[in-house]
Order: C-alpha cells, then structure tokens, then sequence
C-alpha cells in the first residue's frame, strides 16, 4: 500500500442540477441525490432550496449533521434545545443532530431564502452524541489570501490555516472566490471523498482540466491508499464555487424521513423515542 505519495485531483463526473418546483413556496434542486451512500460518503445528500416563510415545519432529527449555507436572504432558526437565532448571507449552521432534536429553519419574513443545505453521515459511535449548534458568521470565519482570490474556511483547513469548527466526522468547506485568470492549488487528504458546486462563474478544474460552469457539480477522483492530494483550479471568469470533502464513514446507512442510523431496527427506535418525547419539547 502506497501511503507516502501525493497525487493530482482530477475530475472524475461532471453533472448539472436541475432545479424543480415542489410547491408555490419552494424550489428545489438536488446537487447530491439521496441514496447514493456509498457513492457519496459520508455525504447523504446536499439540497439548493428557495422558499419563503412557512415552507418548512417543525419537525426531529437523529443519527446526522446538516450543514446550512446561506446564499442570500435572511434564515430564522428555531429549536428544542438551544433556542432561536439568524443566519445572514454567507453565514452557515452546522447543526449536530446527535441523539435527537427538533428545529425548523425558516425564511425571515418577507423574504425569499436561497440556500444549501448538506447532511453529513455520523459514525455509529456518534449517532447517539450530545446535540450540538455551532453558527459559522461569514464575517468570522478563517481567510487564505492567494493572488487574485480568497478562501473562507468554514470547516478544515486551506494553506496551512485551520478552521475551529469541530467535526465528528472530519469535513473540509470552503468558499473559493477567484478573479478572472487567478489560480488555486488545495490540498487534500488522499482518501477524502470531495465535490465542487460551482455558484457563480467558471473555471478549468483537476489535472484533466475540465471546464466547469454555473450549477455544475464536479465530482473529485479519489485513491484511497494515497495519503495526500492537490485539487489545481483556473478561473476563466469570476468564480465563486463551495469545495466539501470528507473522510468516508464505510457504514452501513439506514436511512427514513429526518433520520439516519445504521440498521432498519434503530431507525423503527428512532420513530417510537420521538413519539413517546424523548427528543424534547
């Protein structure tokens, strides 16, 4: 097993989201679908939504973390545990479900929230962990300067600047911006599962140089055995894009509703703890 080389990224799948409309209030497109755990550990799925007040009702969650960023519009948040807060545009909720919790997150009124919203897979020995919220201001966050671009470090690290957030599962998020003809090289943990969503703007990404472009998803190739990687990307236009990464789980998913587990049996347990008040108020 080679665990000493260090490899170039390259883009492996290129797919484009389609948003659809579910209802007069909300529009949805899916970056990542649902049910491709293997494919896509440990990320369960990530959601482009746009809605309005009254979208999105009370409801539980067990077994995960959802990770919240907010695109533009104003998010009210409210739960069981921690009580209520904002998020502003460029802000992210990094939401550990644990063991139980019941929140709603909804659009301020008057306003139309445009947002993403990733579930990330927890390990079986932290399905049942401590609830937890950490609220990521934009403002706050960690910045790698390159020329030509900046780097916000949400989650991870970027050029030898680390974020403080704290992971169960260990995620890199970063927001890249990059001015026409500006260029990025990201390191990467080797066996890492990663993806690119591009927001606005194009560029050139991955040892193949493949063009990416607005709503596009990039997928990364990965080798497990290989320690370390580099992602290189060239803007060709301004750009801004989200890079999530994450180190597989490699568990089995079982997986209904708002609640994620590891066996058809904990997720029957899950229904009945929060039928019976378990989760809360």
């Amino acid at each position: 097993m080679d665990t000493q080389s260090t490899y170039a990224r390259h883009i492996e799948r290129v797919w484009t989201v389609e948003p659809q409309q579910q209802s007069e209030n909300h529009t949805v497109g899916m970056v990542l679908e649902p049910g491709n755990w293997a494919l896509y550990d440990p990320f369960l799925f990530l959601a482009e939504d746009w809605f309005t007040e009254g979208t999105f009702d009370v409801h539980p969650h067990r077994g995960i973390e959802t990770v919240t960023y907010v695109i533009e519009g104003r998010l009210n948040h409210y739960d069981n545990r921690f009580g209520e807060g904002q998020l502003a545009p460029g802000d992210v909720q990094w939401m550990t479900a644990g063991r139980g919790v019941i929140h709603q997150e909804d659009a301020a009124p008057g306003e139309i929230v445009h947002s993403l919203q990733l579930w990330v897979n927890l390990q079986s020995h932290n399905k049942m962990t401590e609830p937890r919220y950490q609220n990521l201001r934009g403002a706050d966050m960690p910045i790698r300067h390159v020329e030509g671009g900046t780097v916000r470090i949400f989650s991870g690290s970027s050029g030898g600047i680390e974020s403080n957030t704290r992971n169960h599962v260990p995620v890199t998020m970063l927001e890249i911006q990059l001015e026409p003809g500006a260029k990025l090289i990201e390191n990467l943990p080797g066996g890492y599962n990663g993806f690119i969503y591009i927001l606005e703007g194009s560029g050139y990404f991955g040892e193949n140089r493949q063009l990416g472009n607005p709503k596009q998803v990039l997928w990364l190739g990965r080798h497990k055995d290989v320690a370390e990687s580099f992602l290189e990307m060239t803007a060709t236009t301004k750009l801004r894009a989200l890079l999530y990464a994450g180190q597989p789980v490699e568990e089995p998913v079982a997986a209904y509703g708002p609640f994620v587990m590891n066996t058809q049996a904990q997720i029957k347990q899950a229904f009945e703890d929060y039928a019976s008040g378990k989760f809360g108020q």
